[in-house]
């Protein structure tokens, strides 16, 4: 809601930077989808790593963090 109030004192103050605002998010977001995907499987396969190495102490009864 935050957000919303302030693009709108943004149109009002200076309306082609906010048109240009509300055409380019998309474009902006499709961009950086990619690197949100690499971004989640990278964390995915450390959380496989930390499952790995972690294996052996629950195993054998240690406390979990």
């Amino acid at each position: 809601m935050f957000g919303f109030l302030l693009w709108l004192l943004l149109l009002i103050l200076c309306w082609p930077l906010a048109v240009a605002a509300l055409v380019l998010y998309p474009l902006v977001w499709l961009l950086l989808l990619p690197f949100r995907l690499i971004g989640i499987g990278v964390e995915a396969v450390f959380e496989l790593l930390r499952a790995i190495v972690m294996l052996p102490a629950r195993v054998l009864g240690g406390r979990r963090s």
